[in-house]
């Protein structure tokens, strides 16, 4: 059974969802309200409106309109409630990394969420530039969560190490294209010795020619 359909009929769990706040913080929120209810988890620019419809999109059985309507709001409109079902619409349709992402940014916690969140960290393989640059726009605005300025701390020291290694030692770029020059004159030398294997074992059979 799909995870939001059965969230849909659970509304007895709640879900703490951590807003920006010291650790162990948070709200803790009934189904109702982890699906779009307004009472103080959104701002006030929250679009109820889209969020209904894409609930509805998700109960008539299109997951994927569901996911568009979502994706292109939470790139420009920072909604907690928006993100965590934009990351429940992406865990069922097999997309754990963007259910990763969508989580993380909204601040969910759970197992299901941990899990999501390690496949995100192990597609961009612990990179915390691409990791930063995976998250939805809003997301990234100030100001920001906690949990997503370290992150933004951390991507920016990564990309600050990587450019002073480049500077420092600027033919370490060059390594994969020399690597490719070898490979080519490798590939060409054994062209060349089929070509002149051809031509002699073609003179062993035409003699005369």
């Amino acid at each position: 059974m799909l995870l939001a359909s059965s969230i849909r009929k659970s509304l007895d769990v709640t879900w703490v969802i951590a807003l920006a706040g010291p650790a162990g913080g948070g709200v803790t929120l009934s189904r109702g309200e982890r699906y779009g209810t307004l009472g103080g988890v959104t701002d006030a620019a929250t679009d109820a409106a889209l969020v209904r419809r894409a609930r509805e999109a998700l109960d008539g059985g299109s997951p994927w309109r569901a996911r568009d309507l979502l994706q292109g709001y939470v790139a420009e409109h920072r909604d907690p409630t928006a993100l965590a079902l934009l990351g429940e619409v992406l865990h069922d349709m097999g997309d754990e990394p963007g259910a990763g992402a969508a989580w993380f940014g909204a601040g969910v916690r759970g197992p299901e969420v941990d899990a999501a969140i390690a496949a995100w960290r192990e597609k961009h393989d612990d990179d915390f530039g691409d990791m930063w640059r995976s998250l939805p726009a809003s997301v990234r605005r100030a100001p920001r969560s906690p949990k997503v300025d370290a992150l933004r701390t951390k991507a920016m020291q990564a990309d600050e190490a990587r450019d002073s290694a480049r500077r420092e030692d600027p033919g370490a770029q060059d390594g994969m294209d020399a690597a490719q020059v070898i490979s080519w004159v490798i590939a060409a030398v054994f062209v060349v010795c089929a070509v002149v294997g051809l031509i002699t074992i073609l003179g062993w059979i035409f003699p005369n020619a």
